[in-house]
């Protein structure tokens, strides 16, 4: 075979059946073809494989031997196989799921310097007997590469962390010179750093992709009958799509199956607590049916390479944002559009951070756990673009996407000081007047004037703070105690959830620091006019009157409010722009409530600047005046 027909770009195109490399893969193949060292980051669909399978065949067709895979999964060592093996590149795994027999075979082949890709998992490769033929391969000039994937679960600080990995460095100390290629989908600073030395790439390149997947939209809805809400997000939007739906334990794994198949959706649970063969049967459905909807725990999903999972549903909050990512990114492979939509609530907040602090763990992993949380809220209670904070996270600057949910439909924001100073005031008199703290319920009763057998036994009806939330319903007043915990200026602790001041509280009480907070929203009402709501809010971009706007309103204020959105879509439609660009639903919302009379006071509305007062004050006070 002529050389030419050996270059990475022939390689690519002969096999794979690929004209071009995309993005970094190119260079990262040249480099680790030539013997370098590299560590590569790449999302989910990006093409990872590609950066260690073209230098392995080319190394393999240049008489350097077999490159050794390190995988953690045997669903993902049999994708992988059978996808080289029908591609023709002899490739094979060693595993328990084969025979005597059949190892035995393999591990000819293997040692015979006839096999392009061997993939088998850290715990088997660092035996004995497995690093004895890789040191006979190595004597002879047969072991070309080291791939290492799914690297990120070497490190402590990372989402998969699996002993097994750590200890992988061995490799390098027994074969030097050996070249080799760690991959992940996702690592922050920590989990990169943690990488590099633990498997003592201290030399290697670095190769960063974006992280950016611009065709799933992210969506994130405060919980309120969490499944019922799936169920909607389900028939309204991937009736007969494949996809997953992630849980937090497996029972409500199995709880969810079951509800989503009364419902007459196809659906199965995976958990580790199943049997091997049930895990295996319902893996091999999800992976070769369409219409499926597997219902999981984490346990699921890591080397999954179903290209066509049209959504990801979480039902519960992850743990940190490179779970989030990594889950999120089994949707869409294909490129085509996707949905990553998940719901959380108080209760995910609270008992996130009750994990972290129950946890054995030393008091540095809890901190630094505690951080991701935090980001993870943030990302969660975010009022601009999810794309440009879960990218952030990931040392990536971009702009507005105009695809999250936050961009199509820009959530309302309020100065809630006056409410958090209110709910903060109440914990402080808890302990004020008792010694002892309480839960959200009895917060909640206490803030908005209820009566309750709880509030007569301790008395607190004599507070000062009783009855002084009384405006906001109870779901609202939910939505505030969560993004106060989420900000952390309270948190939750022991095993009732008892609310505590958390240092920043002082100065939100001293009115040293504002709080702005997503509108609190009472729950949707059921029946023609939700239905009607949801419809008009859809991606169609309609006006949705039925939707209740972003503050609570008196009656003259919601007549404004609507007068308010059909002047906007007029002026939207004329200028051939999305609606949020004119105004957000949040600046409405206020200029309805405070009705203002002049431009001076339009001026004093947030969210309208100089150019707007210029443009469209007028006709908004026109508007206002009708």
């Amino acid at each position: 075979m002529s050389p030419a027909a050996d270059t990475p770009l022939a390689i690519l195109n002969e096999v794979f059946g690929y004209a071009a490399f995309r993005g970094q893969q190119a260079r990262i193949v040249e480099h680790v073809g030539a013997g370098g060292d590299a560590l590569v980051l790449m999302p989910t669909g990006g093409g990872k494989s590609l950066c260690y399978q073209v230098p392995a065949i080319a190394r393999h067709r240049g008489g350097r031997g077999v490159t050794l895979v390190v995988s953690p999964l045997i669903a993902l060592m049999h994708d992988q196989v059978s996808a080289l093996e029908e591609a023709g590149v002899h490739a094979a795994f060693l595993n328990s799921t084969l025979e005597g027999d059949e190892a035995r075979r393999i591990e000819r082949e293997l040692l015979g310097g006839r096999l392009v890709l061997l993939y088998a998992a850290p715990e088997r490769i660092l035996t004995p007997r497995f690093l004895a033929m890789l040191d006979s391969l190595h004597e002879r000039g047969l072991l070309s590469l080291v791939a290492i994937d799914e690297a990120h679960c070497v490190s402590q600080w990372g989402h998969d962390f699996r002993e097994e990995y750590l200890g992988l460095s061995q490799l390098h100390e027994r074969f030097p010179t050996v070249p080799r290629i760690a991959l992940t989908a996702t690592a922050d600073d920590h989990t990169r750093a943690d990488i590099v030395e633990r498997l003592a790439l201290n030399g290697a390149e670095q190769f960063v992709a974006s992280f950016d997947r611009p065709n799933i939209r992210y969506t994130i809805v405060e919980k309120d009958e969490a499944k019922k809400q799936l169920l909607r997000f389900l028939r309204d939007e991937h009736e007969g799509d494949a996809g997953i739906v992630y849980c937090q334990s497996r029972k409500k794994v199995e709880e969810t199956a079951a509800w989503l198949q009364s419902e007459g959706i196809s659906a199965l649970p995976y958990h580790a607590g199943l049997d091997a063969d049930v895990r295996k049967r319902h893996q091999d459905r999800f992976l070769r049916e369409d219409a499926l909807v597997m219902v999981a725990t984490i346990a699921f999903g890591m080397g999954i390479d179903k290209p066509d999972v049209r959504f990801v549903a979480h039902l519960d909050l992850p743990k940190n944002i490179e779970g989030y990512y990594q889950e999120t990114g089994r949707a869409g492979r294909d490129g085509a559009a996707a949905d990553a939509w998940m719901t959380y609530g108080l209760v995910d907040v609270v008992n996130q951070r009750r994990m972290i602090d129950e946890s054995p763990a030393n008091d540095e992993f809890k901190r630094l756990q505690r951080a991701k949380l935090d980001a993870l809220l943030a990302l969660a209670e975010a009022h601009d673009c999810r794309r440009v904070r879960l990218l952030s996270y990931f040392g990536e600057h971009s702009t507005a996407c105009g695809n999250c949910d936050n961009c199509v439909h820009p959530p309302a924001v309020w100065d809630g000081t006056e409410a958090a100073r209110k709910a903060l005031s109440c914990v402080y008199r808890f302990r004020q007047h008792g010694g002892i703290s309480f839960g959200t319920g009895h917060l909640i009763d206490v803030l908005r004037g209820k009566h309750s057998d709880k509030v007569a036994q301790h008395q607190h009806e004599r507070l000062s703070t009783f009855g002084i939330g009384a405006d906001l319903s109870e779901q609202q007043w939910r939505g505030v105690l969560r993004q106060l915990i989420a900000q952390g200026h309270m948190r939750a602790e022991g095993e009732y959830n008892t609310l505590e001041l958390a240092d920043s509280a002082r100065a939100v009480l001293r009115g040293e620091v504002s709080v702005h907070l997503r509108v609190p929203s009472d729950p949707p009402k059921r029946g023609k006019a939700s239905r009607a709501g949801r419809a008009g809010n859809g991606g169609n971009g309609a006006a949705g009157h039925d939707k209740p706007p972003p503050l609570p309103l008196d009656e003259p204020g919601l007549q404004r409010f609507a007068a308010l959105k059909a002047w906007r879509a007029e002026v939207a439609k004329e200028h051939n722009l999305p609606a949020y660009i004119v105004f957000h639903d949040a600046t409405l919302a206020e200029m309805a409530r405070e009705a203002p009379g002049s431009l001076d006071a339009l001026a004093g509305i947030s969210g309208v600047g100089a150019k707007k007062l210029e443009a469209y004050g007028r006709e908004i006070l026109r508007v206002l005046c009708a």
